[in-house]
């Protein structure tokens, strides 16, 4: 029992420094992120659902001093520097990259899920919702994730959310 309450601590721990680091991002003080960053690799090393975008980021913090363009390959570069663009407000270049990532992988409900998110961000609600119902055809989890996603607040009460998530 107390080992678990010590990995909880520690993963509260690594979220903090995370959210840290991501804020001094979000600020495009990228010299003092990348050292947050590379700083939470050192602490935190066995956080995996973490570590990956913790390395992204890193790329990104470097690549700003020379300017090269960021290289991206597979379905999870995509759609994680997608989540990049969504959390600096850059949404349409968040769709175009979700709609590559979903080139990659047709399949995936949570490319659906991230177009959701971004779409109501944006205030389109009608394409917000409709790529909510796909991503929940896909994978009937992401009802559960839409009931409790922030930025879904402001579509709440909207007749076609009350809908898909069957509540009228």
């Amino acid at each position: 029992m107390a080992e678990e309450k010590t990995k909880k601590t520690d993963y509260e721990k690594a979220l903090e420094a995370y959210s840290q680091a991501m804020k001094v991002f979000s600020k495009k003080d990228y010299e003092k992120a990348e050292e947050l960053l590379k700083q939470f690799l050192e602490k935190f090393p066995k956080e995996k659902e973490l570590i990956d975008r913790v390395h992204l980021y890193v790329k990104l913090c470097e690549n700003s001093r020379t300017e090269k363009p960021v290289r991206l390959k597979s379905f999870d570069d995509y759609y994680q520097y997608s989540v990049i663009k969504i959390n600096l407000g850059e949404y349409e270049e968040a769709l175009k990259l979700l709609s590559k990532a979903g080139e990659l992988d047709p399949k995936s409900g949570k490319i659906d899920y991230m177009m959701a998110n971004t779409y109501c961000l944006m205030g389109n609600e009608e394409d917000c919702l409709g790529r909510l119902v796909e991503a929940i055809e896909k994978d009937p989890y992401f009802k559960v994730l839409a009931q409790n996603e922030e930025d879904f607040e402001t579509i709440r009460e909207n007749d076609g959310f009350k809908e898909i998530m069957g509540r009228e």
